[in-house]
């Protein structure tokens, strides 16, 4: 599962359309070029691949006020809203994917009823739990990882990880059952795009 796609799909999502520096510029806005793949080549690269499959609608425009050649936007079609909403959920699910994949999930969560997104999150957990439980029956030496060598370390710092991530999780869906954020069909969500023409102190010319 590639986390550019789902990232770019949901900058064009929330914008309905969109050119290319739009999306590269929201994607900056949320610091994703620093936790992802998600670099300027990558993202154009990303939009011109998935209008030809049909997941985004390519829309030719007038040239930009400053000149040059006419700007591309793009749309999600009907099948890009599909693929959008089942890499999301898949997202939020997986325990096994790297943390790019769920940051970008974690960006888009609120595009999804809190009580799907709990129930995702739950489903997270319990893979997670089951995982622990199956590695440390045959790879967790009572007496700690050094009698494994050195090479106990590994699977000693994946347990740590693994701790840590189910800790987090459980933080948010408590977060989230509170009444944290602003979920899909509960009214205005918040607004993390910026603006045509609006500056963006973390762009990276």
């Amino acid at each position: 599962m590639s986390a550019i796609r789902l990232l770019v799909l949901g900058a064009v999502r929330q914008h309905g359309r969109a050119h290319g520096y739009q999306v590269r510029n929201d994607l900056e806005y949320w610091g994703a070029h620093e936790w992802s793949n998600a670099k300027p080549g990558s993202i154009y690269h990303a939009l011109k691949q998935m209008a030809k499959q049909g997941v985004l609608h390519a829309h030719e425009i007038a040239p930009s006020p400053a000149g040059g050649p006419p700007r591309t936007e793009y749309e999600l079609t009907d099948a890009g809203r599909e693929e959008f909403l089942k890499l999301l959920r898949a997202a939020l699910t997986s325990y096994d994917q790297k943390m790019d994949l769920l940051s970008a999930a974690i960006g888009f969560m609120v595009d999804l009823p809190r009580a799907e997104v709990v129930t995702l999150l739950r489903a997270r957990l319990e893979k997670l739990e089951t995982w622990r439980t199956s590695v440390t029956e045959y790879y967790t030496p009572a007496d700690g990882p050094q009698s494994l060598g050195h090479i106990g370390e590994i699977m000693n710092m994946w347990v740590h990880s693994s701790d840590a991530d189910a800790e987090w999780t459980r933080g948010l869906i408590a977060r989230i059952e509170a009444g944290a954020y602003v979920f899909a069909g509960e009214g205005e969500p918040f607004v993390g795009v910026l603006g045509e023409g609006e500056a963006n102190p973390y762009a990276t010319r």
